[in-house]
Order: C-alpha cells, then structure tokens, then sequence
C-alpha cells in the first residue's frame, strides 16, 4: 500500500567503527569518494554490517540558559518566514521556495492537479471557464500504480511531481502551458527514489527556475549497491536506460561514521527547468534513515536518526546540502524534529525545535513524536564534517505536553509555538496548552486553549490556533508581536464542523492590501471543513463540504461565511491513477481581488465584502474542452 535523548543528554558523538575506505578531508566539510570503485567496496562490506545502536548511556538533563533580557528577544532578525502576501496562491512556509501543491496560477489561468490529471480554468476577464485537461502522465502508459502528488508551474511550463511502483522512482512530467491555458505534454523523467511520501511534508520546491527535489534510496542487500545512487532516465518508453547523476565525487560521508549507521542513500536533486531537455545535478549523502527535511533559500537540511532497540537512543545526525551544489556539512545532533515545521534558518543561524523520541516525518511517523520537548540554536558555522555535535548550551529546555495528541509546531516572527491536537484520528473533547517560546532567550508562555491544537498559522505578525472538539472548530488568534508576553485574543468557533484538511497547504490568510505595517495581522482567511465533524483520515476519500471564510480587522474575527460543495455534481470520473487525495482536494484560492473554493471538481467564486461573502459564480473543472487519454471527461 501507498505511504507505509534518553531525553536531552549530555553532548557526546559515539562513533565507534572507524571509516576507513575514504581519506580524511577537510574539518569543514563532509568527504567525498574518491572514486567509483571505491565507493562500490564500501558499499559492499556495509552488506555484512550488523544492525546493533550505539548506546548512550545515562546523563543528566542539561540545565537551559539563563533567561536572556528582553531586548535580545527582540534581536532576531526573520528572514525565512514571513505572512503569504507575495502574490503566491500557495501558504508556503518560506517566502522565495514555492511548494509543490494541487493548485497553482499561470498568468490568467488557475491549473488544478487532481486524480491524475491536470485542468485549467481560465479567469480572464473577470470570468471563470474551463479550458482544457490532460493526463498528468505519459501518454501510453499504465499509470494505476502511480501517485501524482504535487504541481509546480515555471514560467510557461507545468511540473508534475509523482512517484510510480509500476516503472519505479520519483517521476518529473512536463507540460507546456500557454496563455489561454491549452496544455502540451512535453517530456517526462524518472529518478531512482524510494518513495518520498510523507503525511505533512512536500517533496518537491521551487528555488527561482531551479527543481528542488529530496528523494530516500534505501541500500539494497543484493545485487549490483550502485543501483542505489542517483539515476535520471528520460521517459522514451521501457526501454529507456537510467544514466547516473554525477560520480563518486558526489557521494559524501561523514569521516568513521559506524558502518551499522549506514543505511540510507539521501539525496538533494537540482533540475534546471528552463532547459529544452531537462538538467539535472545530485548531489547525495549517506546515513542512517529516519528522515525529515526543510528546504531555505540557501540549503535543503535533512536530519536522521538511527533505529534504536531496548530503549537506548542514538546519537542522531543534521545534513546541510548547500543548493550552490558546493560541499555538503553534518553536525551531531539529539532528538529529533517533528516535520518542516520545525525548523527555521535566521540569518547565519539555524533553529530547529526537537522532542526526545521521534523518527522524522516519513509516511505518517510525523505523528508519533513523543517526550521532552527543547529549542536547538545551532550557528551555521558549526556544521563541518560529522565528527562533532551540538554543545549542551545549544538546547534550551521548553515545557513538556502531555504526549496525548499529534504534536504541532511553527516559528512565528520572534517565538516557536507548539501544541497537540487530532492529527488524522477523531476530534475530541477537553482543553489542551500552547506554548509561545521566546527564540532569542526567555520564559516561555503557556496558554490554556478550549480546544485541542491542529494547526498554528501565521497572521502579520501574530498566529492563529487552529483545532476541533467533537462537534466544533475553534480558531484561537494568539497576539505576538510588538507586545512584552504572547497573549490569547478573540477566538471565533464555527459550530457542527471540523477541518477537512489537514496538510498546511489547505489554510490561506491573504493580508488585507491596505495594512499599514506587515504585522498588522489584517485580512481574510479560508480554511476547508466538513459537516459535520469526522475523523481526519477521510479527507483521503471525501471532499470538503465547504471553505469558511473569517475577517480579521482590529484584531477581531469577523464571520464572512462559507462557499458550500454541491453533492449533486458528484459524478464517475473514470479514474485510472492516482485515486486517493493524499495530499487533499479542497483549497482556499486568493487571485488579486478575487477570492474562490475549490472542492474536488468544483470551482466557486465568492464576492467579499467588509462583512459577508456571497456565492457569484460555480464551474465544474471536468467539463473541459478536451479529453484525456480518449476518454470522455464529463
């Protein structure tokens, strides 16, 4: 199927198996193979390996700093995350890496990525009509075991991004797209990938014209260990070949890093999409598994953590892939981080908010990260080759949630919130905390919410919580920022409902234009929820019932209402690939003054106004101009 610190210690790296078959390399960077056959014995003796943990021990929790004064809380400079209002459609979490998503805008021309195919809807002159459809695929070939996940668009071509199990590995389709919005299947290309599928997280960005692409290689325990290295093949049929990405020179490790630690192939992937045929560069780290990975404008971070047994905990390690294609650096690391979310680079500085027990974000592991809970500050100018780790001072210790719920969390302005809410299970009743840590130093602030927490968004420069109990959804606005202490504000529930979405991407909060400040935390906000409430995993096979939609001015939530879904449309699809809304179907669409819902095949426009919003127009994307593959689509 699809998708399958003995709390915060003492600082010390256990390596204990030197490695031997590289030579030593510079103290700032990780080092490279040398050559292939080099690189091929290494990987051949890591088969006799045995899988054992390094164990660490018993040590003391460190003590956090002193608080730092107030003026330091205000010192940290945001650079990598900032309110959505750069005339993206999509809620990034860093402004200038767009993410891969179901929905994305060409010139006049919304392009929706849905069950294996892709549609256009053009929104010229003020209208709203549908254009044209293509299979998200090759043409020709048997896509029923493919899952065509996210879509980025680039100048006047579209990128679809999906993983196959019947031709193997992460798949690149691009179509070309012109101003009236007809689609041209272009080309296609296949990476040798296990699958990158994780609940919360996207794998594919875009840097400027560049694809940024993380992609898991699993080490094989027979056959040629090469096949594990990164690969291209340009889709001609299946015949084509898969060509290596790069050498061995490519290929880094930290230096006597214990063979047993190795396992995993991870690989950061630079294609340039302005080229007629597409150019690719690899560049790939070896490790243990337990991925999870945040993508800045200068570097992709990926971070492992070995299997452990009996309750012993291994030392876990931080990548930084630099997208210059310059030397990778690794730091030592302790915990691990829950998703994306986790992480923020601020200027020369990384923050990362870590618990004790986790394994990244693979698949749904996202949602199992349990025990202490501290913010990790860790200089750029740390990273180097592995051998060292992050010093106890380097940890501040945070108050511990009571582990009964999916942990969330995100860096707004100058703090790190976290909670716990449903995740994919059923909503329940009971109150549960937020907690708003300063960045710089300080106390943290506890907030007691009647609801549990599911998402925390940004709003200007304050935060909104988002949760349900069994019959409401809540959303709680949390005040940051110019003030002395985080407190709650004005809190708005929306009766006999729950979100139907639950990756980031299904929330929007477009500012108000006329704010005076970017902090001001004016503007309108949409958000998919179904009636009445249910069980988050069945936004896999249903869709939203409607987008609600609230005000925020002078700090209050206004209702506008919602844009409703129109169960009579429902029709047979006829779909063929990609079947499942795994990364959902509903989104909240800002375009200028215009404001739209889809749901699933439907596309509504609503006029806003300061106090309502008003249903003016309704198109179903399936009937198009065009059809797909042969068959009807309507």
């Amino acid at each position: 199927m699809k998708r399958a610190l003995v709390g915060l210690a003492a600082i010390t790296l256990v390596l204990a198996v030197a490695y031997s078959a590289a030579p030593a390399g510079a103290h700032g960077t990780l080092i490279a193979f040398q050559s292939d056959v080099q690189l091929r014995d290494y990987l051949k003796k890591l088969r006799h390996r045995r899988r054992v943990s390094v164990p660490m021990g018993d040590f003391a929790m460190p003590a956090p700093p002193a608080n730092a004064p107030a003026s330091a809380v205000q010192s940290v400079v945001v650079t990598a995350e900032k309110s959505t209002g750069n005339g993206s459609i999509t809620n990034n979490q860093t402004q200038g890496v767009d993410e891969g998503d179901i929905v994305k805008k060409h010139g006049d021309t919304l392009v929706v990525l849905r069950r294996g195919r892709l549609f256009t809807v053009s929104l010229a002159g003020g209208g709203m009509h549908p254009v044209d459809t293509i299979a998200a695929y090759p043409p020709g070939v048997d896509a029923s075991a493919d899952w065509y996940d996210e879509m980025l668009v680039s100048d006047d071509r579209v990128i679809v991004i999906g993983y196959s199990y019947g031709r193997g590995g992460t798949e690149i389709n691009r179509f070309q797209i012109d101003d009236a919005g007809h689609l041209r299947f272009e080309d296609a290309y296949q990476l040798r990938s296990n699958d990158y599928y994780s609940a919360r997280n996207y794998a594919s960005r875009l840097v400027g014209h560049q694809l940024v692409l993380y992609s898991p290689r699993y080490l094989p325990y027979d056959g040629d260990p090469m096949v594990a290295l990164p690969a291209l093949r340009r889709w001609t049929g299946e015949r084509s070949q898969f060509r290596p990405i790069g050498s061995a020179r490519q290929v880094y490790i930290p230096p006597q890093l214990p063979d047993e630690s190795v396992d995993t192939v991870h690989t950061v992937t630079n294609c340039d999409l302005t080229a007629a045929i597409m150019a690719c560069k690899a560049t790939s780290v070896l490790g243990p598994d337990g991925r999870v990975f945040y993508v800045s404008e200068r570097a992709v971070y990926v971070w492992v953590t070995p299997n452990w047994d009996g309750g012993r905990r291994a030392t876990g390690l931080l990548y930084r892939l630099p997208l210059d294609s310059s030397a990778p650096s690794a730091i030592g690391v302790r915990g691990a981080p829950t998703d994306q979310f986790s992480f923020r680079e601020d200027n020369d500085e990384l923050n990362v908010l870590v618990r004790s027990e986790g394994a990244g974000d693979a698949m749904w592991t996202s949602d199992y990260a349990h025990g202490a809970v501290a913010l990790l500050r860790i200089p750029l100018d740390s990273f180097g080759d592995g051998m060292h780790e992050t010093g106890r001072g380097q940890y501040r210790i945070l108050p511990t949630l009571h582990d009964e719920g999916a942990f969330q969390n995100r860096f707004v302005g100058n703090y790190v919130l976290y909670g716990e809410g449903s995740g994919w299970s059923s909503p329940q009743d009971g109150r549960s905390l937020l907690v708003a840590a300063p960045i710089a130093g300080g106390a943290p602030t506890t907030l007691g919410l009647p609801h549990a927490v599911d998402r925390i968004e940004i709003m200007g420069g304050d935060a909104v919580a988002i949760g349900s109990d069994q019959n409401n959804v809540y959303f709680s606005s949390v005040l940051l920022a110019p003030r002395s202490e985080p407190t709650l504000g004005d809190r708005y529930v929306l009766a006999g409902a729950a979100q139907a979405e639950t990756r980031s991407h299904g929330f929007f909060f477009h500012p108000d234009p006329d704010a005076g400040s970017p902090d001001d935390g004016s503007g309108v906000l949409g958000l998919p929820v179904s009636r009445p409430a249910r069980p988050g995993y069945r936004q896999l096979f249903e869709t939203s019932a409607a987008i609600v939609f609230l005000r925020r001015a002078n700090g209050k939530f206004l209702p506008l209402g919602g844009l409703e879904a129109n169960d009579t449309s429902a029709v047979n699809d006829s779909c063929v690939a990609s079947c499942d809304d795994w990364y959902g179907n509903a989104r909240p669409i800002f375009v200028g003054g215009r404001t739209f819902a889809l749901m699933g095949y439907e596309l509504v426009e609503g006029n806003v106004t300061r106090a309502s919003i008003a249903e003016v127009g309704r198109v179903t994307i399936l009937k198009s101009r065009r059809s797909v593959e042969g068959r009807p689509t309507d």
